[in-house]
């Protein structure tokens, strides 16, 4: 399986880091070794003072598919999670002011949390959904999948334009605005609507 991530997908997110508006959706990929192990902390790496926060609806495909289209991408997933792609912001920099891929930044080992699944039935509209982070009880994240300038249907016929869609593969939707460092012994919880979906911690 694999981890497809878009970037630059809220505006306000786009605004804080001062990064440029995309024409089309922003994709990379993480390794499936990128995951966070279930009940495991997160271990900030030796090579990074500088890593973020960056929470995100997830997705997961459940049937193979290529050349999608929006009307049909619907029927690819039936469940949406919530989970964070932790960004060595300082090695992220560095690397896009030499032109280079961010992989380093954003696939390392733990870069990739994923909490647990719900149904998308479970929620009226999937493209107006509220998710939250707290960092210590502090909530330094909240966005709505209304403000994606991208939807989920619209994801789905993007990448698999590009990718063979298989199952099991977790598709990243991008970050609202808030992102931030952490710290050791910082305390993460994200909540879909009034549902807590992951709670780790940082070491």
């Amino acid at each position: 399986m694999k981890l497809i991530c878009i970037g630059r997908n809220y505006t306000e997110h786009i605004k804080e880091l001062e990064n440029e508006k995309p024409s089309d959706p922003v994709v990379f990929l993480k390794p499936d070794t990128a995951i966070l192990l279930k009940k495991q902390p997160f271990f900030i790496p030796d090579f990074s003072n500088d890593v973020h926060h960056e929470v995100e609806i997830l997705v997961k495909i459940n049937k193979v598919g290529k050349h999608i289209q929006k009307k049909f991408a619907h029927k690819y997933y039936d469940e949406i999670g919530l989970g964070i792609d932790f960004t060595a912001r300082d090695l992220q920099k560095q690397l896009k002011e030499k032109g280079l891929p961010w992989e380093k930044a954003k696939s390392f080992d733990g870069a990739a949390v994923i909490g647990r699944w719900l149904n998308k039935n479970e929620f009226e509209d999937v493209n107006n959904l509220n998710f939250t982070l707290q960092k210590n009880e502090a909530l330094v994240q909240q966005g709505n999948t209304s403000y994606m300038l991208w939807k989920i249907d619209e994801i789905i016929e993007y990448v698999s334009k590009y990718f063979t869609l298989k199952i099991g593969d977790i598709i990243f939707t991008g970050t609202p605005a808030g992102v931030g460092k952490v710290v050791a012994n910082d305390k993460l919880i994200g909540c879909i609507e009034d549902k807590q979906l992951f709670s780790i911690t940082v070491k």
